[in-house]
């Protein structure tokens, strides 16, 4: 496979014909600390394609640990599975976590992963029966728990700084659209019902959003219908790529603020929502709750109110990031790298 040229430190790509699966490892950064990054596990369309991913999602980690100011760097895991994990069989299931375990072993301590898209706290108390370099075991196994909660109440952080640098007094009574109803996506639109906000949901799976809907009074709209629909407040929360400049040129939207990673699919985008006047919270900013929950629990020795409170701060990292972005006329992903760099070189 072709692959560009990247500012990381290091890609590991290993095949294991017995399963089927392609095992990639990108640690971008070590420069704070040992690489840090969740576990994806997926179909994709090549094994080119899961190399990108991972590499694009170990930077944005560095970052996200930079602004978040963790001692740690970024990296990311990727599984590119041959098949849906529900049609894998456990006993596949369990030899890839095997070879994937084998992997952080060679790289010895100089990446830890945890649960992303595709796994969760059950699969990394499997892998830590194997491997010492593991994150986000599930309570009953004598880790933190689900990095989700903290996510959420991070990316609703995000939201409400969104909102206020939009001019708007609060969230009440704002249309909020949520796009992508997991762990995290379900918790946020809960957050923002609470806050009065009219929901607005979507998904791929009409189950949940009828769950939702009923749960919490949310308007469902198709999938298709993201970033066409009418509303103050978009909350994507399902993969990235969502916004591409073109799509930026016509988001009927004040503010985009979610969980997603890498959601700008091309660094254009950042600055055609500039010129629309869009708020726009970086995906890295606005998403690092879940790594200040597991580094906080598992690194610092934080506590739970600990954490709750640094990841509700992230709210007043973006109030920052969106004065220096008006100040330098700059796009906020602009503002935020430059934090980051700060963080990087040792002038922050």
């Amino acid at each position: 496979m072709a692959l560009p040229e990247w500012d990381g430190e290091l890609t590991s790509v290993r095949y294991d014909r017995g399963t089927g699966a392609w095992f990639v490892i990108g640690v971008h950064s070590t420069r704070l600390g040992p690489a840090s990054g969740g576990t994806r596990a997926m179909v994709y369309p090549s094994p080119g394609d899961a190399v990108a991913d991972a590499r694009r999602l170990a930077g944005a980690m560095t970052l996200k640990m930079a602004v978040a100011g963790l001692p740690m760097g970024g990296g990311k895991s990727v599984i590119a599975l041959p098949a849906p994990r529900a049609e894998l069989g456990e006993a596949t299931w369990r030899r890839i976590l095997e070879i994937h375990a084998a992997n952080l072993e060679l790289l010895g301590g100089n990446y830890t992963t945890g649960p992303d898209v595709g796994t969760c706290s059950a699969d990394m108390d499997v892998l830590a029966g194997l491997t010492p370099h593991v994150f986000g075991r599930s309570v009953a196994a004598g880790g933190p728990g689900s990095s989700g909660p903290m996510t959420a109440l991070g990316v609703f952080a995000a939201i409400r700084a969104g909102v206020a640098e939009a001019g708007f007094d609060g969230v009440d009574g704002l249309r909020v659209l949520v796009q992508g109803l997991g762990a995290v996506g379900a918790d946020v639109a809960r957050l923002a019902a609470d806050a009065g906000a009219k929901l607005i949901v979507t998904d791929v799976d009409p189950a949940r959003c009828a769950a939702v809907a009923d749960e919490l009074g949310a308007e469902v709209v198709g999938t298709g219908a993201v970033t066409t629909r009418e509303c103050d407040v978009l909350v994507p929360c399902a993969t990235g790529g969502l916004i591409t400049a073109e799509v930026a040129e016509t988001l009927p939207i004040a503010v985009v603020a979610g969980a997603a990673n890498n959601l700008l699919a091309d660094p254009y985008a950042a600055e055609v929502l500039r010129r629309r006047g869009i708020v726009h919270a970086p995906d890295f900013v606005a998403n690092a709750g879940g790594a200040i929950h597991l580094v906080g629990r598992e690194v610092l020795g934080w506590s739970a109110d600990a954490v709750a409170d640094r990841t509700r701060a992230i709210g007043d990292t973006l109030t920052g990031v969106f004065a220096d972005a008006r100040t330098h006329g700059t796009t906020t992903v602009t503002a935020a790298q430059d934090l980051a760099a700060r963080t990087l070189t040792g002038e922050h």
